[in-house]
């Protein structure tokens, strides 16, 4: 497993559009400020020329998205990619992708949602740790989120442990200075729903948003079953939430990677909370997702702060966690990060 060099002050961020740009006044003014906020913790930023552009929900095409992501990775001042936003289109950039490029120049990439199609291939192709959590616009927020102060702890490599947060964000209100925080209203509750209710368990992160990994699956990006084949040995702690899946579709989603083989040598699942979500056929979320790994006997918690519904863990995908779990507080670790 790749492990990227850790952030140290001075290095240099990269921001880049993947899927869909930035053109909103709100969306700008975040941005300034992540750039100010981030200048403020040591660090310089750049972007590329498609993170302030969006037309039909891309920022530029398939093939420049790939080129401008590309030029960052070759830059070796640049230690950190992150991206400005999900959207519905990052697929089309992966045909355009050089993997080898990749993997000879390991660093941080990191987003949420949509992202997925960039980071989960790049882990299970190239082998090198990848980061689900938020995109540029969580550092614009005036007053930073503990969950947005570790996501930058954990990138400078300090070993923290990350627990369950108290509120979150059930209600999203349309920002209207670009620099607020989270909308936290809610309370946070993790949940066992598996008969299986191991206090510990450990692995190897994987995962990200199912509605992008379903349409992975399959295809000639999805390197998933050699991947967990060759970590076979410590086993992966799945991490899955879903945007905009029903209980039907959810049930759906999850048999289809579980006959694909993707949940060989698991050890765990752990599922952020939906974002769109409808009941069909009177099945909630939590039946949903116990219809459907409920044969596999391993520990499924739901409601953990992952996703779309703020505010989110860092969630590293490669590196070794352990989790805890006693049926109110959760914590986990990164095991490789002990003593940094």
């Amino acid at each position: 497993m790749y492990i990227p060099k850790f952030l140290e002050k001075d290095d240099l961020i990269g921001v880049t559009a993947p899927s869909a740009g930035y053109t909103e006044q709100v969306d700008l003014t975040k941005l300034e400020s992540a750039k100010f906020n981030l200048s403020e913790k040591g660090y310089k930023l750049i972007e590329t020329d498609n993170v302030r552009k969006c037309e039909k929900g891309r920022s530029s095409t398939g093939k420049i998205r790939a080129e401008e992501f590309l030029s960052l990775m070759d830059d070796e001042a640049v230690k950190y990619i992150v991206s400005v936003s999900g959207g519905d289109f990052l697929m089309e950039m992966l045909e355009h992708l050089d993997y080898e490029k990749i993997k000879a120049n390991p660093k941080w990439i990191q987003g949420y949602s949509d992202n997925t199609g960039l980071i989960y291939p790049i882990t299970t192709i190239c082998d090198m740790a990848t980061v689900y959590s938020g995109n540029i616009g969580d550092y614009g927020m005036s007053l930073w989120h503990d969950g947005v102060k570790n996501n930058l702890k954990l990138l400078e490599g300090r070993g923290i442990i990350q627990h369950e947060f108290d509120l979150f964000e059930n209600e999203y209100v349309k920002k209207i200075t670009g620099y607020e925080g989270y909308n936290l209203t809610d309370k946070v509750e993790y949940e066992y729903i598996s008969t299986n209710k191991a206090e510990n368990f450990s692995g190897r992160l994987l995962g990200g948003c199912l509605d992008v990994l379903i349409m992975l699956c399959g295809t000639k990006y999805d390197k998933t079953v050699e991947f967990v084949r060759k970590y076979k040995e410590d086993g992966i702690i799945w991490y899955l939430e879903s945007f905009d899946l029903s209980s039907a579709r959810l049930q759906c989603a999850l048999w289809q990677l579980k006959e694909a083989g993707w949940f060989e040598g698991a050890k765990g699942f752990l599922f952020g909370r939906p974002c769109f979500f409808r009941e069909e056929y009177e099945t909630d979320f939590n039946e949903a997702v116990k219809t459907a790994l409920d044969g596999l006997g391993l520990p499924v918690i739901t409601g953990c702060d992952i996703g779309h519904r703020p505010p989110r863990m860092t969630m590293i995908n490669g590196l070794m966690a352990e989790v805890k779990f006693d049926g109110r507080h959760f914590e986990m670790r990164y095991t490789e990060l002990d003593g940094k």
